[in-house]
């Protein structure tokens, strides 16, 4: 088998295409980085939801049972490492601190994982191959700044990972396995900041950028190298995507549209494709689509299929 060396990054490429940074495959070949894969998981939602439903990104068609949730919930958030999808705060009966976990490519309930550092919903979430990292939202005290993380082969408590520039709440998370975006959010009025951190160290976020405009509910997703923003509230419902290039600090770029504008909606990611699903319209209420775009090019959505019911305010997540 040939291989090409890259001696001032340590990337290694074979013949077939596939892509090692420090060994571990990154593409080529469509192979999933670590923090993302080829199956989406969404999980919660409003009327405290404990449904947990999946599909499979690469084809189209409509969502699957994969199990529930230990403790059913809405504004909650999702992220992926090691095999694992986790689920983190939320709002139930009261607001939550729960942590969960599910084996991704098998169905079946969630385990409790342990619990956030404040009882919080609206949280957004990234993760490396190793590590999730949760910015909290509101809770019984308000709006906090807080972020934390877990080690996700590991169960146990999340532990602090430094503070938000901004206090915030109903913000998105997107990431590239290595660096992980927050973006917008309520704070406390629509905001258009994009901040980040490096997932793998500890230590306050950094100023990104700007999205082209201010809104709150929406969601976020990526692969490798581009973060997508899509839907929610800008002052009325929005159907915009805009997209960043993640290793590259800077404002927002128009990337397209949603089929329809709603707010607290949420998305995935594989490699190549980007999925937006439910969300609330106004009219319209509660919705069940399932919409997709091709993450390196731009334009609007295409249709994927419908979720099990209608939903909002809930996670989404991908992994293999």
């Amino acid at each position: 088998m040939s291989l090409t060396i890259n001696h001032q990054t340590n990337d290694i490429s074979n013949a077939t295409g596939t892509i090692l940074v420090n060994g571990v495959a990154v593409g080529g070949d469509n192979t999933p980085p670590p923090h993302i894969g080829n199956r989406g998981l969404f999980g919660g939602g409003d009327g405290s939801s404990n449904v947990i439903q999946y599909i499979t990104i690469a084809t189209t068609g409509n969502a699957t049972d994969f199990g529930d949730l230990t403790v059913g919930r809405a504004a909650l958030s999702g992220c992926y490492g090691g095999g694992r999808g986790v689920f983190s705060g939320g709002v139930g009966g009261d607001y939550e601190n729960t942590i969960d976990y599910v084996t991704v490519s098998t169905t079946g309930n969630a385990t409790d994982f342990g619990n956030l550092t404040v009882a919080t919903r609206y949280t957004a979430s990234v993760s490396s191959a190793t590590r999730g990292v949760i910015s909290l939202g509101d809770g019984s005290g308000g709006t906090i700044n807080n972020i934390d993380y877990i080690t996700i082969a590991t169960a146990g408590n999340a532990t602090d990972f430094g503070d938000s520039t901004i206090t915030t709440t109903q913000h998105a998370g997107a990431g590239s396995g290595v660096r992980g975006l927050f973006s917008g959010g309520e704070a406390p009025s629509r905001s258009n900041v994009i901040e980040y951190i490096t997932i793998d160290t500890t230590g306050n976020a950094t100023d990104f950028g700007d999205m082209t405009s201010v809104r709150n509910t929406h969601a976020g997703c990526a692969n490798q190298t581009r973060a997508l923003f899509g839907g929610g509230n800008d002052g009325g419902r929005t159907n915009s995507i805009e997209y960043v290039t993640i290793a590259t600090a800077g404002n927002g770029t128009d990337f397209g549209d949603l089929v329809s504008a709603r707010s607290q909606v949420a998305a995935l990611a594989s490699v190549t494709r980007g999925v937006f699903a439910g969300g609330y319209a106004f009219p319209g209420g509660a919705q069940n689509i399932i919409e997709y775009v091709t993450i390196d090019t731009t334009g609007n959505t295409t249709d994927f299929g419908d979720l099990l019911a209608t939903e909002y305010d809930f996670a989404g997540l991908s992994g293999t």
